[in-house]
């Protein structure tokens, strides 16, 4: 099967399909819907922007235009649960436009605004109802909605909702369904240990998964920079301030942390926005509105508040501060390279984050190239000097040869290098355009003195800049960036943050 034809879905959804302009269903969709339409219970794993919502909203549109009955008040038939506004409001606005043809009524329910209007939305019952759990429970609690009628359940992002602490609100949730229903699970990742609590949800589920377990979008070129922390802001003024970032979208690990990059970035002529679980509804609105429409360049965000931005044409995910949770890197690098686009991950580390990456390089099984910025590559002209003066060279100590020092004597086959994500031919990570629309052709190599102040110490204090020549010292100084104010209230204050 190459089409939606193909899948038996009712002719007013193929209409609406063919006037969306979509045509050919996605791996997901493909092999999903059939699936769903017999009624069977189904765990979907697919990468971000692979067609998930479609892929559950299809089939349940066919069920209610194929069993017409009307909605219990305060009711539903079919109830979406997924863990943020934004989300929540995407999956609704995918069911009104799928639905436009059928006749169906639906709401969303979630936190940050007045319930009184989703009270009375709910008044007469609908057919779908998408809601995050927080606020549905609260409207459970006070008899505003009743779940005795739902005939279909589905848990959209499941890994995020049960490991960001939604496990018992989804377990009370659905708990107040019938047992008889058809439950549904879609997510980007599916960890073993949430895979084992999600199946006690499911009766006999058939799993279909499109891609290997938490494996990377393959058209994305992903690399990781090293930097110190206190270095980080400057870091990413530079790489915004190249015209090949056409739309980025900058993660932070806390909320006060992407607040103060947006006011940073702000302050240095950028246009950039913040979302995060402080802002409102009325102010993540407006930052997703201006991020779409271009007037911002840049949206800044948390994982959560992240969850359901669906946005075209992000060239760039700039991982600002590394995930400590694995699976938030799959899903922080889904939102580039949507639609069969190509997009880049850009990841900054800072020595307290490597066991993160160790632990994302473990979780998508390749390790991420690395990569330098402009500042590393070129040695200032005091440099260049200091190197070419005559330096003493030892002596070399003749060894006698041993066969079997070398593996092939020995018998034994050399040792694998690890798979590297987007490496080069020659095994090396490709330098990316802003990286070669910086570096200087052919400098000489700095001596091992200059070096030491140009790499970021990984002891307790940072190295000590060299004062004559302060305007050219490599990486650390940022000279190049003339808008640079003093960065070193960066290097800590992160900790103990809420992370949405």
């Amino acid at each position: 099967m190459t089409t939606f034809s193909e899948l038996g879905l009712a002719a007013p959804l193929l209409e609406t399909l063919a006037a969306e302009h979509y045509e050919t269903p996605t791996p997901i969709q493909l092999q999903a819907i059939p699936h769903i339409l017999i009624g069977r219970d189904l765990i979907g794993i697919a990468q971000t922007g692979t067609g998930k919502t479609a892929a559950f909203s299809l089939p349940i549109l066919h069920r209610l235009d194929q069993h017409r009955s009307p909605a219990r008040r305060r009711g539903c038939r079919v109830l979406v649960l997924a863990p943020t506004r934004e989300l929540a409001s995407q999956i609704n606005e995918a069911v009104r436009t799928y639905g436009r043809r059928i006749g169906v009524t639906s709401a969303v329910v979630f936190g940050g605004v007045g319930a009184t209007p989703q009270v009375r939305a709910m008044a007469g019952g609908v057919d779908v109802l998408v809601a995050t759990p927080g606020r549905l429970l609260d409207l459970m609690q006070q008899g505003s909605i009743r779940l005795d009628g739902v005939e279909v359940i589905v848990l959209d992002e499941v890994d995020r909702m049960l490991d960001m602490g939604f496990i018992e609100p989804v377990r009370r949730i659905v708990a107040a369904t019938p047992k008889e229903r058809q439950t549904l699970l879609f997510s980007a990742t599916m960890p073993p240990d949430i895979r084992k609590l999600a199946a006690d949800l499911l009766d006999d589920p058939v799993e279909v998964a499109v891609t290997p377990v938490s494996s990377a979008v393959d058209l994305i070129d992903q690399r990781v920079i090293h930097v110190a922390t206190r270095e980080k802001p400057g870091l990413l003024a530079s790489l915004l301030s190249d015209g090949a970032i056409g739309r980025a979208l900058v993660f932070t690990r806390t909320k006060r942390g992407a607040d103060r990059v947006a006011r940073h970035l702000a302050a240095t002529g950028f246009a950039a926005a913040a979302i995060h679980g402080n802002k409102s509804q009325g102010q993540r609105e407006q930052a997703l509105n201006a991020f779409r429409s271009g007037r911002s360049r840049v949206l800044v965000a948390t994982d959560i508040a992240a969850r359901g931005i669906d946005v075209d044409g992000v060239t760039h995910v700039i991982n600002f501060d590394l995930p400590n949770i694995p699976e938030s890197y799959v899903h922080r690098i889904g939102r580039t390279a949507r639609a069969g686009a190509s997009g880049t991950a850009i990841s900054f580390c800072d020595v307290a984050e490597r066991e993160h990456l160790r632990d994302i390089e473990k979780l998508i099984r390749c390790r991420l190239p690395v990569d330098e910025p402009a500042g590393r590559r070129a040695a200032p002209p005091a440099a260049a000097a200091a190197d070419a003066r005559p330096r003493p060279q030892p002596k070399a100590v003749p060894q006698a040869a041993s066969p079997a020092a070398s593996p092939a004597a020995s018998g034994r086959k050399p040792a694998a290098k690890p798979r590297a994500c987007a490496a080069g031919a020659n095994g090396r990570a490709p330098r990316s355009g802003i990286a070669q629309a910086k570096a200087a052709p052919s400098q000489p190599r700095r001596s091992s003195k200059q070096a030491t102040h140009a790499t970021p110490n990984s002891g307790d204090r940072p190295a000590r800049r060299p004062q004559a020549n302060s305007a050219g010292s490599g990486y650390h100084d940022l000279a190049h960036l003339s808008f640079m104010a003093p960065l070193a209230a960066w290097g800590s204050g992160t900790g103990g943050e809420s992370q949405t």
